[in-house]
């Protein structure tokens, strides 16, 4: 663990003791740290800041919230490097896709410089945030609510006391002050109103700004000022109404507390012993941030749909904001284990959203679809949950949209909307064309940066249709099972056997010769997408053994993930990145750092050589998940990637979403204790488990012997225990049978 990530209570009692020098010859200070209780059980192992600086593209967010719902504050700066801060939003309205209302403390309304912190003296909790100004001796305190939060500004004495309201978006925007003691707003984000309510525990006065409020506090009766607000996306009277409901009885201090229940209950669902101090920092921090998307909407039970621009009434959670290329992996077969209700709430918004757009969505944000990415891997989703007996939600109407996507939506990248004549190509030739090198573009609705994606479009859909078939064949749609199972199959059409690797073909059905490490203009779009033709190679969860006989047999398929692991750039580093700026994490040519690689190591569970799968993944999380501001090897994607840091770490992980199997790995805990929702728990023990003894010496599921690197997610919610002989060789005849 590195110096810089001390436990907090040193931290903070070393910036206690250096206070009173610090301002010997200042004014009085507004600040003075205290040390911040970590929270109940394993709530001190999780830390925000984990990941905040990003290896090239995004970082992490500190974000502090309850789990899964609207409020969402970080402090606005650039990441973990930047000393400066130069607003507070009063929520993140969608993960890393904007914010509404800045809020910021000055000691006058005349002060626009952004704000400049002490990393020391920072706090970040996730249900507790406190930061100094140091320029302006001024200290900042946030806990959040459901739909609601409370700031603390607390000025030094003999300073003015102003606060600066402005906001962040192109839209219509309005804030100004109801009385004294009251503000009242609306910002437009995307083409959604946001409405505001807060109070103020002293009386402000008022001036405009242009787009600015600028309020003067000069009571002089106290230099804290609590702004307590709420946020609604109904109406302004619901706004109000929230804050009543959430803030009206409550103290600063009793929310705080509120929020730290409420992430105690969630974290503590999962016991860790064993491991490194670092490991249950990793590990721990990897679970807080699945539980920041999705975020559940409702308001006094009814929400604003962005599918219909309608408000609706309801009896259950409706949530948005998810990504799934990035989620359906693990970051939703997660929360079948922990809360499988939630699971459904989620897929009941699916649905709600497709009857309300007349599509299945694939990454529903507040406003609408956003469509990112490739696939429709909500299919998936829905399929996994429905054999994990998730049904609480009207089956044939998913079931009627996913089919709708599956024959009438257009698969191109970043698009929505009916076919196009690549989708028809697609459903009569069984693979996405692609064009050669500077053949000009034909089709308008291509995406003129993401481009055609054509063999990651193929494999994506493949295994879409695969999981449409397997829900067809549940619910016993013989015709439907008999198409799209067939389609599943898709993926072999792209297969060169020559290059053993998935290739484009034009039109005509002739191979374009491409370097598969490196063509296909930024991110390899042109063919693949954010990764090349190594990572591609792997896109066949749905059918493991079909991809082992392309390769023509196990020990083959064993060879050429070795070679993965191995095989040079062929180039430098920068000159990678410069085209392939998502490829990162690099072993060889894999990429830890964007999912479509999260399961590559588990694939040795198939060939001759179980052990490999425990000796690739210890190695890949102790180098690529660090307890420092590195600590993420790429986009965390608001639980798409720390999803499998939780999974990998307790020592198993479910390779083939739909399929209600998960395959094991190597724990890095003696004992994983999971409580169940059912009131049962599943245990994972691993005997003499240390960084040495990283390999199965043997195992047993229940007492009964295990020979096979595989359980059910029967066996787990029925409170199984798997134990393994943990030691420092491998044994290369475990998990063969």
């Amino acid at each position: 663990m590195t110096k810089l990530f001390e436990p907090r209570k040193t931290i903070l009692a070393m910036a206690v003791a250096s206070l009173p020098f610090m301002f010997a010859v200042a004014q009085q200070p507004a600040y003075v740290a205290q040390p911040q209780n970590y929270g109940d059980g394993n709530l001190k192992y999780v830390d925000p800041r984990i990941g905040n600086v990003g290896a090239i593209l995004e970082p992490t967010r500190p974000t502090i919230q309850l789990p899964n719902q609207v409020i969402r504050m970080t402090p606005q700066r650039a990441d973990y490097m930047d000393d400066q801060i130069s607003s507070f939003p009063l929520t993140v309205v969608s993960h890393r896709n904007g914010q509404v209302f800045a809020v910021k403390p000055a000691n006058s309304t005349s002060d626009r410089k952004r704000m400049t912190y002490d990393h020391d003296l920072e706090i970040n909790r996730p249900w507790y945030y406190s930061t100094y100004l140091i320029d302006s001796d001024i200290k900042v305190q946030f806990t959040p609510g459901k739909k609601a939060g409370i700031f603390r500004f607390d000025f030094p004495k003999g300073s003015g006391k102003a606060l600066i309201f402005d906001k962040y978006n192109g839209g219509d925007f309005q804030v100004s002050l109801a009385s004294p003691k009251e503000v009242t707003g609306m910002e437009t984000w995307a083409d959604v109103k946001v409405y505001l309510y807060g109070t103020f525990s002293l009386p402000a006065t008022a001036e405009k700004d242009g787009n600015r409020l600028l309020l003067n506090f000069a009571d002089q009766s106290a230099q804290t000022i609590e702004f307590r607000y709420a946020l609604s996306f109904i109406s302004p009277d619901q706004a109000k109404k929230n804050y009543e409901h959430e803030l009206k009885s409550v103290t600063f201090e009793q929310q705080s507390k509120l929020g730290e229940a409420a992430w105690s209950k969630v974290i503590n669902q999962i016991q860790a012993t064993g491991g490194t101090g670092a490991q249950k920092r990793s590990f721990y921090t990897a679970l807080y941030r699945c539980y920041e998307r999705m975020v559940d909407i409702t308001e006094d039970g009814q929400y604003y749909s962005g599918y219909d621009k309608q408000i609706h009434k309801t009896n259950r959670p409706f949530y948005v904001d998810d990504w799934v290329w990035d989620t359906y992996l693990a970051h939703h077969p997660l929360r079948t284990i922990l809360n499988p209700d939630q699971e459904a709430d989620m897929l009941n918004s699916y649905v709600l959203m497709y009857q309300q757009s007349g599509w299945v969505p694939t990454f529903p944000l507040l406003f609408g679809d956003n469509p990112c990415m490739n696939g429709f891997h909500s299919t998936i989703t829905f399929l996994d949950g429905y054999r994990k007996g998730i049904r609480n939600y009207d089956v044939n109407v998913a079931y009627e949209g996913m089919r709708k996507n599956a024959t009438q939506a257009t698969m191109l990248p970043w698009k929505n909307g009916p076919k196009t004549e690549l989708e028809d190509f697609y459903y009569e030739k069984g693979y996405f064309p692609a064009l050669k090198p500077g053949e000009k573009e034909t089709v308008k609705e291509v995406h003129g940066f993401e481009k055609r994606q054509a063999v990651a479009i193929t494999l994506g859909h493949s295994y879409d249709d695969w999981a449409l078939g397997q829900f067809a064949q549940e619910l016993k749609k013989s015709d439907d099972y008999s198409l799209f199972n067939a389609r599943s199959n898709n993926y072999k059409n792209l297969w060169d056997n020559k290059q053993q690797m998935f290739l484009p073909k034009d039109k005509e059905g002739n191979w374009i010769n491409i370097d598969p490490k490196f063509d296909g203009g930024m991110g390899g779009r042109e063919y693949y997408d954010e990764n090349n033709g190594w990572t591609y190679l792997w896109q066949v969860q749905h059918d493991v053994k079909g991809l082992i006989g392309l390769f023509g047999g196990v020990d083959k398929f064993e060879g050429k993930l070795d070679q993965l692991f191995r095989e040079p750039l062929g180039r430098s580093k920068y000159e990678l990145w410069a085209k392939f700026p998502d490829f990162t994490g690099i072993v060889g040519q894999y990429s830890m750092g964007n999912e479509p690689s999260f399961h590559i190591p588990y694939l040795y569970n198939y060939s001759s050589s179980p052990w490999k799968t425990q000796k690739r993944i210890r190695f890949l999380l102790d180098t690529w998940f660090k307890d420092n501001v590195f600590g993420i090897p790429g986009d965390e994607d608001g639980g798409g990637m720390t999803a499998f840091v939780v999974f990998s770490s307790m020592g198993f992980y479910p390779l083939t979403p739909g399929t209600p199997v998960y395959t094991i790995g190597s724990p890095i805990f003696e004992q994983v204790t999971i409580t169940l929702p059912n009131g049962k728990q599943f245990q994972v023990v691993a005997n003499k488990c240390s960084a040495q003894n990283k390999y199965i010496q043997s195992a047993k599921f229940n007492g009964k012997v295990l020979d096979t690197p595989w359980f059910t997610h029967q066996q787990l919610v029925e409170g199984g225990k798997l134990e393994l002989e943990m030691g420092p060789l491998p044994n290369k005849k475990w998990g063969l049978k």
